[in-house]
């Protein structure tokens, strides 16, 4: 799919869109998105990634995402699991496997989160340490959130798919007080009209059956930083300190003035929170 920020072009590998970028010499982050409309790798860290050029990152279009395809109709293909987080976790653990990598950190937002998270309870050996942003992959009592938000918010874009809607949508529920660039919402906003996009967009049952993963993340052995707006108004902050609490190695930072992208809104801050919980191998010096 051309409609990368940046121009950013990656290609289709069993069903994954996958984008290297940065130095090859070191083992690189992987970066997934969340599930917004016309949400992908390249446009959800776009300024994270410009303020670290020099880390090597490998940028994944889940299924149904960004320059994905639908996943391959039942008995055409390698039949993966059913639910939101299980069946893209499992693209993602045999696109792991075909690249030779183990052990790899992440940088997710939102539903890449819960993705990373998946894979990390049932395949522990293919995840490192994971940076998660406002992802909520299970049902926590006492939570402060407004499950209807997404619908209303998508079905608002898609009754008038144009740059006023989707900035409209940005700013609602993604930024809290910024304002997205021109070219940040436009690359949305094709990744939301594609003819993939549109498809699953006129068949909710195409993302995927709802998933809870309350029951395995116990199993999580990775280190994990939850990353949250203060302002997100999918889930507050609270439910982040649950989500940590409930992970063996969870952490939490909430970032002020932000909503539910605040690697867009504070890249600055995110970029060095990545950095300090996701190092980076050094060179080798042979």
């Amino acid at each position: 799919m051309g409609g990368m920020v940046g121009g950013v072009v990656g290609r289709v590998v069993d069903g994954l869109h996958v984008t290297r970028l940065g130095p090859r010499d070191r083992p690189p982050t992987v970066v997934l998105h969340g599930g917004g409309p016309g949400c992908h790798a390249a446009a959800d860290f776009a300024a994270v990634l410009a303020l670290r050029p020099d880390r090597p990152w490998l940028l994944v279009d889940l299924p149904r995402y960004g320059g994905a395809p639908l996943p391959a109709p039942a008995g055409t293909g390698p039949e993966l699991p059913p639910g939101r987080f299980s069946g893209p976790a499992a693209a993602l653990g045999a696109l792991l496997d075909r690249l030779g990598l183990h052990g790899v950190d992440v940088l997710a937002q939102s539903l890449g989160g819960a993705v990373a998270l998946a894979l990390a309870a049932r395949r522990p050996p293919h995840v490192g340490r994971i940076v998660l942003v406002g992802s909520t992959p299970a049902a926590f009592p006492g939570t402060a959130a407004d499950p209807g938000l997404g619908p209303r918010l998508r079905d608002a874009l898609y009754a008038d798919p144009g740059p006023t809607t989707m900035r409209a949508l940005m700013e609602g529920a993604e930024w809290h007080t910024g304002r997205p660039s021109a070219e940040l919402v436009a690359a949305r906003l094709r990744a939301a009209t594609t003819d993939v996009a549109l498809a699953v967009a006129t068949d909710p049952a195409a993302r995927g059956a709802d998933e809870d993963l309350g029951d395995v993340l116990g199993e999580v052995t990775a280190p994990v930083l939850a990353v949250w707006g203060a302002h997100d108004p999918f889930a507050g902050p609270d439910y982040g300190a649950a989500l940590a609490a409930a992970l063996p190695h969870g952490d939490l930072t909430v970032l002020a003035r932000t909503a539910h992208h605040p690697q867009s809104e504070r890249p600055e801050a995110v970029a060095a929170l990545v950095d300090a919980f996701l190092p980076v191998p050094h060179r080798s010096a042979a």
